[in-house]
């Protein structure tokens, strides 16, 4: 059997990572081994993701080395610590270990393991920090200490460092030219593995923090074809993430899909922070296909472990129907994001679409400039068809169809060039809705059917539902239809069967006669629209959560005072339900129509029973109870339902 620790350091040497791995803990199982071997087994052991195993072996390299005195040596070895524990999302100790290297390395002169300090200090200061001043300080650092001592690996990652730093400080051009610069180091194989590894990952980074879509996909397949080159767990699934990102914008969904699940599982144990993007990731998946649930519990996980997860939670919020709860939340996101511009630019179109289902044109306004501003000072194509479509929603709400149709057109110009087919999909909605109100029916009908093609392609079925519904409107010449946001009632007599058998056909119809006209008379003096009426139940529009409230409590305590005054009075169950709906003249159809039904049917007698989205529209105070998941006949999500505690 040959020996662990020589076929261990030989293995090491040809990056066979995982073979090196297995070699060397056999050998330190063996028996003690020197520091220099302890950073080879922690080195095998991050390729390999094995993190716990990476500490494990550079904390008893620290000890050997400061035990036999090589203070210089021990301070590098303390400043890989720093990455590892921030890779836990321990940030305490990775400070504690940061401590220590500038300790150990204060004194000491220009060496390669004192700019690793700097570029140490120079990611925190960009990453975690924002500063971004004080980053490109670092990075200058790393800089004039690598020439000195002509280290390759520092001179490129303190050049890319610097590119970083003045991207965000605004200086784009300039920023991304010094990282492509050592991004082509990387390529070149002129760098050792790990050195390439945090090129590219922070490469792809960046171009998705500048929505360089192009430049994203370029770089990614570069990551790729290199890491398939090697036998590597835990770097692949760093990349995975942004690999994935540029698949869901690509169109290949299902390839995005594996890609996200795949990262998530091969860094649960290895880097908490890319876990969470991982996670992310896969609720904008989950959301586009239509998947609600399977994206709020993404969303969710990726919040657990650190992740804002917005803009995606807010496109949730308002495919949900729950607009005061999108509106807020990412009006606060943006708000946190103070100073980075490109990560704020990114929720900006969110804020924009939400602030107008909310009917805030001025904060929708606001946003749109700022988008505009960032899109013009970054000069990135994605950025600003971003902001072109947010200025085509904002024109439309203004009531300003030419601004709005010439807006959207270049925008869908721009995601066509990008080659972005579900964002050039939702802008081709946008622009037949303008289209098909100036008159132009032919245009109109074009854009809906180039939208649907794509969204089917896509397997985007919400999206293909709502264009199909959209291109079933009447034809010209009759009464137009429109989407609106409405609160639907259905109400129905309780066990009106048993009643007619009970009191007999004519007692029954002078009951109905009077039970429609007060129903009538408090839905007409509550604004309500009465949209049907079959039998003995109605379905009626009110323009807002309150008003329905209103009317569903005036219309059970009218008769709950009739039963005590007169004895008798009909139980009747309402529904609620706040939904955006097609409207046709008085006429309403669509999903959010069958949904209100439903619940209306979930109520029992003297009951008011609403959904989760009227609850987060009504008014403050609103007493409710018996919160509850159900599902709903014929629909594949569950609903969240409550009872109105109206006596």
């Amino acid at each position: 059997m040959r020996d662990p620790l020589p076929a261990g350091r030989e293995a090491l040497a040809r990056h066979a990572w995982r073979e090196a791995y297995d070699l060397l803990r056999a050998a330190d199982s063996a028996g003690p081994l020197a520091p220099e071997d302890l950073e080879g087994l922690a080195e095998a052991a991050w390729w390999s993701g094995q993190l716990a195993a990476v500490i494990d072996a550079r904390e008893r390299a620290f000890r050997a080395y400061v035990d036999s005195g090589q203070q210089r040596r021990a301070g590098y070895v303390a400043v890989t610590l720093v990455r590892d524990y921030f890779s836990k999302r321990d940030a305490a100790v990775a400070g504690a270990w940061l401590s220590r290297a500038e300790r150990l390395l204060e004194a000491e002169a220009d060496s390669p393991e004192k700019a690793w300090l700097f570029r140490t200090k120079s990611v925190i200061a960009v990453e975690g920090q924002r500063d971004f001043a004080q980053g490109l300080e670092f990075a200058l650092k790393t800089l004039d200490i690598a020439a000195r001592v002509k280290d390759r690996d520092l001179l490129a990652l303190g050049l890319h460092d610097q590119g970083r730093a003045l991207l965000a400080l605004g200086r784009a051009k300039e920023g991304m030219a010094l990282m492509d610069e050592a991004t082509v180091a990387a390529v070149g194989g002129e760098l050792s593995p790990w050195a390439t590894a945090a090129i590219y990952c922070n490469m792809i980074m960046e171009c998705h923090h500048v929505a360089d879509v192009r430049r994203a996909g370029e770089w990614s397949d570069a990551a790729k074809r290199w890491c398939d080159r090697q036998a590597i767990a835990g770097f692949p699934g760093m990349c995975r993430v942004y690999r994935a990102e540029v698949m869901r914008l690509r169109g290949a969904w299902k390839e995005a899909e594996a890609e996200a699940r795949a990262a998530c599982e091969e860094l649960r144990e290895f880097n908490l922070g890319y876990c969470a993007g991982a996670f992310y990731e896969l609720g904008e998946i989950r959301l586009r296909v239509g998947d609600l649930s399977g994206a709020e519990e993404a969303f969710r996980n990726a919040h657990e472990l650190g992740r804002d997860p917005q803009p995606g939670l807010t496109l949730l919020r308002l495919a949900q129907g729950r607009i005061p709860a999108a509106l807020s939340s990412i009006k606060s996101a943006v708000a946190g994001q103070t100073r980075d511009r490109l990560l704020r630019a990114r929720m900006l179109p969110a804020l924009v679409e939400a602030a107008i289902a909310g009917q805030d044109l001025g904060t929708a306004s606001a946003a749109v400039a700022d988008l505009s501003a960032v899109a013009h000072d970054y000069g990135s194509p994605a950025l600003e068809a971003m902001a072109r479509s947010s200025a085509g929603v904002l024109h439309t709400a203004r009531g300003e169809p030419e601004k709005a149709v010439e807006a959207l057109r270049e925008a869908l110009r721009l995601w066509s060039e990008l080659e972005l087919p579900y964002e050039a999909a939702r802008t081709r909605i946008a622009l037949a809705e303008l289209l098909g109100s100036g008159g132009d029916e032919d245009g109109r009908r074009l854009e809906l059917e180039s939208a649907r093609a794509a969204f089917e392609r896509l397997g985007a079925r919400l999206d293909v539902a709502r264009v199909t519904e959209l291109l079933a409107r009447v034809e010209p010449g009759q009464e137009p239809v429109r989407q609106a946001t409405r609160t639907f009632m259905f109400t129905d007599i309780v066990r009106s069967t048993a009643l007619v058998e009970a009191i007999g056909d004519e007692a029954w119809g002078d009951v109905v006669r009077w039970h429609d006209q007060v129903l009538r008379k408090l839905v007409a003096t509550h604004r309500g629209d009465e949209v049907d009426h079959a039998g003995d139940g109605f379905f009626v529009a009110f323009p807002d959560a309150a008003a329905a409230l209103d009317c569903a409590v005036a219309i059970q305590r009218a008769l709950a005072e009739h039963r005590r005054d007169h004895g008798f009075a009909p139980q009747v169950r309402i529904g609620l339900h706040t939904v955006s709906a097609l409207q046709a003249g008085g006429k309403y159809k669509g999903k959010g129509v069958h949904e209100a039904a439903r619940i209306g049917a979930l109520a029992g007698g003297g009951e008011i029973v609403i959904s989760a989205q009227t609850r987060e529209a009504a008014p403050a105070g609103l007493a409710t109870t018996n919160p509850r998941s159900v599902p709903l006949k014929g629909l594949s999500e569950p609903v969240t339902v409550y009872t109105v505690l109206w006596q």
